[in-house]
């Protein structure tokens, strides 16, 4: 048999009719099928994070536990998007993202697994290819991918126009390509957050919990998220922090969703969009949030990424502290969307080696007596 029809046929095997939950069913447009990535249930657990304010109680769902190389939010979306693609007989996968981003790496190592060819249009300020080889950037490399390294454009305005040009040659060369948005967040990858949704319901999220609060970098989990608690009746407030762009800017992408599902309520009445902890602007760390990622780490075991997390939950602390009447209640639900391979794009290197307590504790067997280092 030709390689090229027993990958098709492969390929195909791998989809699965979806049924959404029958609070999402009224929706336009409902994808139907999804790919099975993700690693289900992730578990929600109390998070003994410290500087917690006093009355407060915090929980965290377990998202970037969603897998190993797949870890993190963007496989959920990746179920249906890739599915899409799958169904409509596309051979290569097209997506584009930051040098380190989440999204691309997960695209990539999915791609890779259902027998997909994929194209990473990476941004970056620097006009070379010399863009190294840590993080996402080696689990990208490793799989195969091809990674065009494009100038800091914005999706819609430059982006998905070099996109679509490489997919017309590629056209050309008999192979079709499919176009996933930058991060996944298109009304097709929101139906991953919608699923997520239903699985935190039979968690019993609706009864033990007052907020849900989430990172926003694209929007695409955002809007699952409030589109799911929306739907259901719940009485959830959900608020996503902002670590890329403005809540002008999501509460458009979210109504977005909104139109495309036919459902008639704004973005504003169900998700509050909290704006300013994006410090020096996306994918840039100060010292400070570095080594707060190290007490996190130190004092929970629970690793947070440096351009997604860490922000966020900032953002969350400080609102507790300083505008508690923001949160309906006092029991807050954080979702935790992954991102563990940023950790080791060199950022954290020499904190971790040279100043930061309690992270550089190695010892030679020869040196130590009778009593144990402490």
């Amino acid at each position: 048999m030709n390689r090229n029809i027993s990958r098709g046929l492969n390929m195909l095997t791998q989809l699965r009719s979806y049924e959404p939950p029958k609070w999402a069913s009224s929706l336009k447009d409902i994808p139907q099928f999804f790919v099975q990535l993700a690693q289900r249930n992730t578990p929600i657990h109390p998070w003994n994070i410290s500087n917690l304010p006093e009355g407060f109680s915090l929980s965290i769902k377990r998202d970037d536990l969603t897998g190993s190389t797949l870890s993190g939010n963007k496989v959920r979306k990746l179920e249906f998007l890739l599915a899409d693609a799958l169904n409509k007989k596309c051979d290569t996968i097209f997506t584009c993202g930051g040098v380190q981003s989440n999204h691309c790496r997960a695209t990539a190592v999915a791609a890779r697994q259902l027998g997909l060819d994929c194209y990473l249009f990476l941004r970056s300020s620097e006009q070379s290819t010399d863009i190294g080889c840590k993080g996402n950037l080696f689990l990208n490399k490793m799989v195969g991918s091809r990674i065009i390294v494009v100038p800091k454009l914005q999706y819609k305005s430059g982006l998905k126009q070099m996109m679509e040009k490489m997919a017309e040659k590629l056209k050309q060369q008999g192979s079709s390509a499919y176009l996933i948005e930058i991060g996944g967040s298109s009304y097709t990858g929101m139906f991953g957050y919608l699923t997520a949704f239903q699985e935190m319901i039979e968690q019993n999220v609706l009864e033990d919990y007052d907020d849900i609060v989430v990172t926003v970098g694209s929007g695409g989990t955002a809007s699952g998220i409030a589109i799911g608690n929306y739907l259901t009746g719940s009485k959830l407030k959900c608020h996503a922090v902002n670590v890329s762009d403005n809540a002008a800017y999501f509460y458009n992408k979210i109504n977005e969703d909104l139109r495309s599902g036919g459902i008639d309520v704004k973005a504003e009445d169900i998700i509050d969009i909290i704006d300013g902890y994006k410090g020096g602007g996306y994918g840039v760390s100060a010292q400070h949030e570095l080594e707060n990622i190290i007490e996190i780490s130190r004092t929970t075991g629970i690793l947070v990424d440096p351009v997604y997390n860490i922000k966020a939950i900032r953002g969350m602390l400080t609102e507790m502290k300083s505008n508690p009447g923001r949160f309906k209640g006092k029991r807050v639900l954080y979702i935790h969307t992954g991102g563990v391979f940023g950790l080791y794009d060199g950022r954290m290197d020499s904190l971790i080696t040279q100043s930061a307590e309690g992270t550089n504790q190695v010892f030679y067997w020869g040196d130590i007596n009778d009593s144990l280092p402490c």
